[in-house]
């Protein structure tokens, strides 16, 4: 086979990115070893454990329990998982705001759970008032997203934890593309923050990990035992795990990653994406376009669609959110020369694709 993978020079709408040399290199070493199989596989095991542990320390979460998944959707799915096992309930429903990722609905869909999703704020932000409304003593989980795939928000973490204890209900944050900026900023996010129960957070992401590496993170390590089944031939006894395979790579190459870059490099790296952010924000304003103020690195702003595809055909990978507006994530591969390119050649196509804003 002679094809090659796309290159990132171009890739503005991906919450991934070029993996580090570290983390490309440990992956190719345990290519071929199965953390679903401790007993089988020691080594791998050892650095699944080092990898929460480490992942604990990102996270505020001191005796961190979890495992490494395939993403953020499988970290997803798992936390609805154990609310609805963990509750008596007949029919149990999550909570979550409209900022929520889809793979909620996934999961409401495969684990036969109500899927309650409520409207966000002004600052695109779960609204708090009708978070409080949604909830009663049938729900099992409430969510909060920090730093949403749309538009890098932050939902009210702390409120949001404090409703959820109000039912006796689990509380989950979906730190995914998150996790790895926001302990640069002063949100309130992570277990030290808020009653956390678990946590969705990918070192695949901003983490510079090989895909795949996700990784739930629960506060207290029974809430594993709701997910446990028996394993009788294999030589350990039981999972937790969604899936029974899984990949060494990505477990191996997650260590690698934060041990090169946790914490200084991932505080170098949130800077240079925050200021590349806010330059093209400003070079978008410049330029008469209505665009989103960014909070975390994530640029959305309207434009045409003839604009849009022009890009586009240009070579672009662009994507847009779900009121229609361009959206790019400064990901540690989206540098300002890229972005300076991006804005040149929205210049030169403008000109073609007039009117340039606000007609879709």
């Amino acid at each position: 086979m002679r094809a090659e993978p796309q290159s990132f020079s171009r890739v503005l709408s991906s919450m991934c990115t070029e993996p580090h040399p570290a983390a490309r290199e440990a992956a190719e070493r345990f290519l071929a070893t199965n953390p679903g199989d401790p007993a089988t596989y020691p080594t791998i095991a050892a650095l699944e454990a080092e990898a929460i542990s480490l992942l604990g320390e990102v996270t505020g979460l001191e005796d961190a329990s979890g495992y490494v998944a395939s993403g953020g959707t499988e970290a997803n799915v798992q936390a609805v998982r154990i609310a609805r096992n963990r509750s008596e309930t007949t029919t149990p429903n999550v909570v979550v705001s409209e900022s929520g990722h889809f793979s909620f609905q996934k999961a409401a869909d495969v684990l036969g759970v109500e899927l309650r999703l409520v409207p966000v704020g002004d600052e695109r932000r779960a609204d708090v008032t009708a978070v409080r409304e949604a909830v009663d003593e049938d729900t099992v989980l409430v969510v909060g997203v920090a730093g949403t795939t749309e538009y890098g928000r932050v939902d009210p973490i702390p409120e949001l934890g404090t409703i959820a204890q109000t039912v006796d209900a689990l509380f989950h944050v979906d730190a995914a593309w998150g996790g790895f900026v926001l302990p640069f900023t002063d949100h309130e996010w992570h277990f030290a923050h808020a009653p956390v129960d678990t946590m969705t957070i990918d070192p695949h992401k901003m983490g510079q990990a090989a895909i795949p590496a996700g990784g739930l993170l629960v506060r207290e390590a029974e809430l594993l035992d709701e997910l446990a089944v028996d394993t009788p031939y294999l030589e350990s006894t039981s999972q937790a795990t969604l899936t029974g395979t899984r990949s060494g790579a990505g477990v191996a190459s997650a260590v690698a990653a934060m041990e090169e870059l946790w914490p200084g490099g991932y505080h170098a790296q949130y800077h240079r994406a925050r200021a590349n952010a806010e330059w093209l924000a400003d070079a978008l304003a410049d330029r008469g376009f209505d665009v989103v103020e960014p909070d975390l690195p994530i640029v959305a702003a309207s434009v045409s669609d003839r604009l849009f595809e022009a890009l586009r055909e240009a070579g672009w990978r662009l994507s847009r959110t779900g009121a229609g507006e361009m959206r790019i994530v400064c990901m540690p591969h989206v540098t300002r020369a890229t972005l300076e390119e991006f804005v040149a050649d929205l210049d030169r196509l403008a000109t073609h694709a007039a009117p340039v804003a606000n007609d879709g």
